[in-house]
C-alpha cells in the first residue's frame, strides 16, 4: 500500500526570503495542516555542495533555514523536518538511480545549462547529476506529491521518467511523483530580471525590518514604459503587480489592475499596498523566527528526530531496492 506522502525541500544557501515563503513555504504549512498526506520537510545541505561554498558556514546556514521552516509554521508533530545528510539512504538511492538515467536527459536539463553558466570554473559531475539526487529524495519515501516551483518541473518529471524506467526494469516500487506548483510558482527578483535570489541581491529576507523594506521596494523594478505618474501602467509586465497576485486580497489586486492601467495611481502607491500587505504577513513569522532563534538546541532536536522518523521510512524503502536489483550478499 501506497502512503499518500509529500516530500519537499530547500536548499540552506542563507537567509529565506519572500520567494521562498510565496513560492514552496506557504503552500508547504497548508498542505501540513490539511492532514491528507503525511508530510516530509527537508534542509537539502547535499544538493548545496554542487556550487562552491564555505564548509565552516554550513552547519549556521542549516540551522537558519531550519528555523524559517518553523517560524513559517510548521509544525514538527505534523510533518517530519530534517537535514538531507542525516539520512545517507538519500545519496545510496541517487547513485543506484543513476543506472536509470541517461547522459542525454541530464544534458537537457535547463537548469544544469544556467548553473553551469553561472559557475564555470567548477562544473562538476555533483551539478550534473543533481536531479538524479532530486528524484532519490522524492522516491526514498514513495512520495505522492511534490511542491516544487516552476524551476524544479522539469527536474520532477525526470524523477517520473527515473521511477517508470526503474520499475519496468526491476519491479513495482516507486509511485510516479505529482508536482503540485503553489499560486506564485516564479517570484521574480527586485530588480525584475531574473527569479529571487540572495546571491544577486535582489530580495526581501524574511526577517527585514520594515525600514529596510520599503528601502528595497522604492528601487524595486516596476513598468519600463512607465516614465511619468500620469502615463497609463501595465500591471501584466510589472513585477510588483505580480507579487500582489500573491498576497494581497483578489478584490484590491483587481482595482490595483483598473488604477494602474488608468493611471489613477502611480508606482509609489502600488508599492505602498504591497509594503502594508506584505509587513502584515512577515510580522508573525519574524515574531517566530526571534523566538526559535533563542532555542537553538530545540531547533536541532527537532532535526534530529526528523532524521530518525525518516530513516526509518527510507530504509524500508532502500531493502526493497537492494533486494529486486539483487544488491548485497542476501539471506
Amino acid at each position: 500500500m501506497i502512503v499518500p506522502r509529500i516530500f519537499s525541500g530547500m536548499q540552506p544557501s542563507g537567509e529565506l526570503h519572500i520567494g521562498n515563503w510565496l513560492g514552496a513555504l506557504r503552500q508547504w504549512v497548508e498542505l501540513a495542516r490539511a492532514d491528507t498526506h503525511e508530510t516530509i520537510f527537508c534542509v537539502v545541505d547535499a544538493h548545496a555542495i554542487t556550487v562552491d561554498y564555505t564548509p565552516s558556514e554550513m552547519r549556521s546556514r542549516v540551522l537558519e533555514t531550519a528555523i524559517c521552516y518553523l517560524a513559517a509554521g510548521l509544525d514538527p508533530q505534523r510533518s517530519a523536518i530534517f537535514v538531507q545528510s542525516d539520512v545517507r539512504q538519500h545519496t545510496e538511492l541517487a547513485w543506484y538511480l543513476a543506472s536509470c538515467t541517461q547522459m542525454g536527459e541530464l544534458q537537457r536539463m535547463t537548469q544544469f545549462k544556467d548553473k553551469a553558466e553561472q559557475h564555470k570554473n567548477n562544473v562538476n559531475a555533483a551539478l550534473f547529476t543533481y536531479p538524479v539526487l532530486m528524484a532519490a529524495d522524492v522516491l526514498v519515501y514513495k512520495a505522492t506529491l511534490v511542491p516544487v516551483g516552476d524551476d524544479q518541473v522539469q527536474h520532477l518529471e525526470l524523477a517520473r521518467d527515473v521511477a517508470r524506467r526503474f520499475n519496468q526494469r526491476f519491479g513495482e516500487i516507486f509511485p510516479e511523483p505529482t508536482p503540485r506548483l503553489s499560486k506564485a510558482p516564479r517570484i521574480m527578483g527586485l530588480d525584475g530580471a531574473a527569479k529571487m535570489s540572495k546571491t544577486k541581491g535582489n530580495t526581501i529576507a524574511l526577517s527585514d525590518a520594515p525600514d529596510v523594506v520599503w528601502n528595497k521596494l522604492k528601487r524595486a523594478f516596476t513598468d519600463p514604459q512607465r516614465l511619468r505618474r500620469t502615463d497609463p501602467g501595465r500591471p501584466e509586465v510589472c513585477n510588483i503587480f505580480t507579487m500582489h497576485q500573491a498576497i494581497t486580497p483578489p478584490e484590491t489586486v483587481a482595482q490595483i489592475d483598473r488604477d494602474c492601467r488608468s493611471a489613477a495611481i502611480g508606482c509609489g502607491d502600488c508599492k505602498k499596498i504591497f509594503f502594508d500587505n506584505v509587513m502584515n504577513e512577515l510580522g508573525p513569522i519574524q515574531e517566530r523566527m526571534r523566538a526559535w532563534s533563542a532555542q537553538p538546541d530545540e531547533v536541532r532536536a527537532i532535526l534530529r528526530d526528523g532524521a530518525e522518523r525518516c530513516r526509518a521510512i527510507a530504509e524500508s524503502t532502500m531493502s526493497e531496492v537492494r533486494q529486486c536489483m539483487g544488491l548485497g550478499a542476501g539471506a
